[in-house]
């Protein structure tokens, strides 16, 4: 029988030791070891615990070991991290469960020498009246890194950039799952049809006030699994992305360009916006990714993506001229760190180079736009280098282009002070992902 917190211990390993994602190895993990709902929710919540709070965990860690935490092995740490995890987070969870099973997966791993260490550690946890106690609030940088278990780095570019309100409001939204979103095939269906379908297999689902054919899905399971997924009724793709595409405006007979398309989620929906008449130029530098695409259009049943091989840095290969462009770059992720907890702790994940990279993407993808034309630029993350700055650089840069006023839905908050064409959205003030986008006109 499947052990599944050893099965949590070999995915964090998985990710720490050779850099997976977390959703795919922990969905590999579930499907191999073919685990029933209950405890594949009990690894997942292990998997995510541990992810979303190390470094309040080593912290944890730091306060009871008199061995610095760079000299625990790697293994005995992540035990340590999934037993603390258990004591103070999980109140399902015996603490005498946490602590014995913990010692079970170390001698399971052949970790004898360590397993005592690892219930010294852990009994120590339990019989303390106060677990633990964290920075002062004097240093707000650090105080709010081990509460919220976000590097300070990107804290400090947090409080820098948006305040400290925002900031804490952002760092709160960062621990447990995060809602999935979806958008109705309304080449195959409506809002209502897939809805009655949906509760048919089980799955609750909610209205997205700002979006006309988005719903929130809870209870899903493995959303591949289900007979509406099968049977292209709907895709994945959270609120964000879906007001992307509805502020790109595309229509009918439209030539539209989306520049670093996959997985494709918003060329299916610009292909709805569409009625799947006229063309859609999906693009990327790697072959699987757009087998990827052609397969999630082939399931909506979608003809208008033609999917094109191309580094959008380079700008090798020419394009057609269009009347739409999205131009969602590759960026440093910080607004999703809810789905993806791993991202967080990457080296140089802040770095000087990303931003001048999305700057190139920005300018060779404009060369292709009609005049009269619309071009949409966003990032899935919140700093303003990659984000606001070069939107701003775009337009002194560019006397062709110029800002188009967005029109906010009354829903949708912002967050603090921004140029009209820009908008930076926020889980508290959007209830999205954090992401950005800029919209901006080409004159006639």
């Amino acid at each position: 029988m499947a052990n599944p917190r050893n099965i949590a211990l070999n995915v964090l390993l998985k990710i720490e030791n050779d850099s997976a994602y977390s959703n795919i190895a922990l969905n590999n993990a579930i499907k191999e070891n073919r685990l029933n709902s209950i405890d594949s929710s009990f690894v997942s919540a292990l998997v995510y615990g541990v992810l979303e709070r190390k470094i309040t965990l080593d912290y944890v860690i730091r306060s009871y070991s008199k061995i610095p935490l760079r000299k625990i092995e790697t293994k005995t740490k992540n035990i340590l991290r999934l037993g603390i995890l258990q004591i103070l987070f999980m109140d399902k969870v015996p603490e005498s469960a946490a602590v014995n099973e913990s010692v079970n997966l170390a001698k399971k791993h052949k970790l004898q020498k360590s397993s005592g260490f690892i219930n010294g550690i852990l009994r120590s946890i339990t019989r303390a009246d106060i677990k633990y106690t964290l920075p002062d609030k004097s240093d707000k940088v650090r105080y709010f890194s081990v509460k919220y278990s976000v590097p300070q780095d990107i804290v400090k570019l947090w409080i820098n950039s948006y305040g400290e309100y925002n900031t804490e409001e952002i760092l709160k939204s960062l621990n447990g799952r995060p809602k999935i979103c979806c958008r109705v095939n309304t080449l195959k269906t409506d809002k209502n049809f897939l809805t009655a379908e949906l509760e048919n297999q089980g799955v609750r689902t909610e209205n997205i006030d700002f979006i006309t054919d988005g719903l929130y899905l809870e209870n899903t399971g493995s959303v591949e699994r289900l007979k509406s997924y099968k049977d292209g009724l709907f895709h994945v793709q959270d609120a964000s992305s879906q007001l992307c595409v509805k502020l790109l405006n595309p229509q009918k007979y439209d030539t539209v360009l989306d520049i670093c398309s996959a997985p494709g989620g918003k060329a299916f929906t610009a292909a709805q916006y569409m009625n799947d008449r006229g063309k859609i130029f999906a693009c990327d530098m790697f072959e699987h990714k757009l087998r990827l695409i052609n397969s999630g259009a082939k399931r909506l049943g979608i003809s208008s993506i033609v999917t094109f091989l191309r580094d959008g840095e380079k700008n090798e290969i020419s394009l057609p001229l269009a009347d739409k462009i999205l131009c969602d770059v590759p960026c440093s992720g910080l607004g999703i760190m809810s789905r993806k907890p791993e991202i967080r702790y990457k080296d140089d994940l802040i770095g000087e180079q990303l931003p001048d990279i999305q700057y190139k993407i920005l300018c060779n993808s404009a060369r292709y736009l009609a005049n009269g034309g619309v071009l949409v630029y966003s990032t899935c993350t919140l700093n303003p280098e990659e984000n606001n700055n070069n939107a701003k650089r775009f337009l002194e840069s560019h006397s062709e282009f110029y800002g188009i006023e967005i029109e906010l839905p009354k829903e949708i908050k912002r967050a603090y002070s921004e140029e009209p064409y820009e908008i930076t959205l926020m889980p508290h003030t959007a209830g999205t992902d954090g992401f950005y986008i800029a919209v901006f006109g080409k004159k006639v």
